[in-house]
């Protein structure tokens, strides 16, 4: 693939703002279309990506027919991204789109199967793994400095005013935001979930048509159990967007506030009614240049895996696991039984 790469960006909505402040200063990366069903949000995202020639269309097929870009990005809303990925990928495009991947599980495997009869990359911007703090939490774990994991919490309470389509959804808690920790738990454990239990309700005062909070208790691989409590209804004490975190092994513990914040203890001698402890700094963890930031660190991989061959932690080969964590949450609490959770 040449270092010139084009793109066409569908969906012109807010969430593309994000993807603009990283890609559009991009070097070899040239907007070339912009579709959008509204065609005035269309020639607003063509300006502010300064791209004055641009196509700008309200119909994706004949778009991608006449431009024929190397990538296309999907910013569309969730129940769009099935069609326009499964129509990108037909037209020879590699796929960057938005979380979550798909909105059920039979959408998402189509969609996994079809860039893989492509031959295209279609990664999924999971764009909290690129996060510098996350990271350095996943390498003190691998380290072993606490033994084997055993548990792993997440906390996650804020109280989120948006507006638009997120107040009519359904399960909007896990649906729409979930994902990004269970996402999260498989990143820094390396452990897969096999079963879930979780209870969702609407608490009193809710802005929410849909469950706005949740408590799951996911079964691991490698016998790790992860559990995950929510609001997006929650007013005051806010946590982190990244959650507040606990992960417990046999030789200590780790906690971190999902910014900055780290502590962590381990065993000091093995006598006592409660053993000695001493406290951990985590070691500094750089991230190399082209991968740092959340979406900028992401979509410079997407294009450095277009360009020169290669993966995508994001594909969304591996991220159907963490979309499989969600709909299992989402039929356990509709069932109210614990149930399997299938990728």
């Amino acid at each position: 693939m040449h270092s010139e790469l084009t793109c066409v960006l569908v969906g012109c909505g807010s969430i593309s703002d994000a993807w603009r402040r990283t890609a559009a200063d991009l070097p070899g990366l040239t907007m070339t279309g912009f579709v959008d069903l509204n065609l005035e949000a269309a020639h607003g995202s063509a300006a502010a990506w300064n791209a004055p020639t641009a196509l700008v269309s309200d119909d994706l097929d004949a778009t991608l027919q006449r431009l024929r870009p190397d990538v296309v990005f999907n910013c569309t809303v969730p129940e769009a991204h099935h069609d326009v990925t499964l129509t990108a990928l037909a037209h020879g495009a590699h796929v960057l789109g938005e979380k979550p991947l798909a909105d059920n599980m039979a959408q998402a495997r189509r969609m996994v199967r079809a860039a893989e009869d492509a031959n295209r990359l279609f990664v999924v911007i999971q764009n909290r793994r690129y996060n510098s703090n996350i990271r350095r939490l996943r390498a003190f774990l691998a380290s072993g400095a606490l033994g084997r994991l055993t548990t792993v919490n997440s906390d996650f309470y804020i109280g989120a005013h948006f507006g638009g389509f997120r107040d009519r959804m359904p399960h909007v808690l896990l649906a729409d935001m979930a994902i990004h920790t269970f996402d999260a738990a498989r990143y820094v454990t390396g452990a897969e979930a096999q079963s879930v239990y979780c209870h969702e309700w609407n608490p009193a005062g809710s802005w929410y048509e849909g469950d706005a909070s949740a408590v799951a208790i996911f079964q691991m691989s490698d016998g790790i159990v992860y559990t995950y409590r929510g609001s997006w209804c929650s007013e005051g004490l806010h946590t982190s967007w990244e959650c507040a975190w606990r992960i417990v092994g046999t030789r200590g513990s780790v906690s971190w506030d999902g910014e900055t914040g780290f502590r962590a203890q381990v065993t000091a001698g093995d006598e006592g009614f409660m053993r000695p402890l001493a406290d951990v700094t985590l070691p500094e963890f750089t991230v190399p240049p082209d991968r740092t930031g959340s979406h900028g660190g992401l979509i410079r991989d997407f294009l450095r895996a277009v360009r020169e061959g290669g993966s995508v932690e994001t594909i969304a080969s591996d991220n159907i696991n963490s979309l499989a964590m969600v709909h299992a949450a989402i039929d356990s609490a509709t069932r109210k039984m614990p149930v399997t959770v299938h990728a």
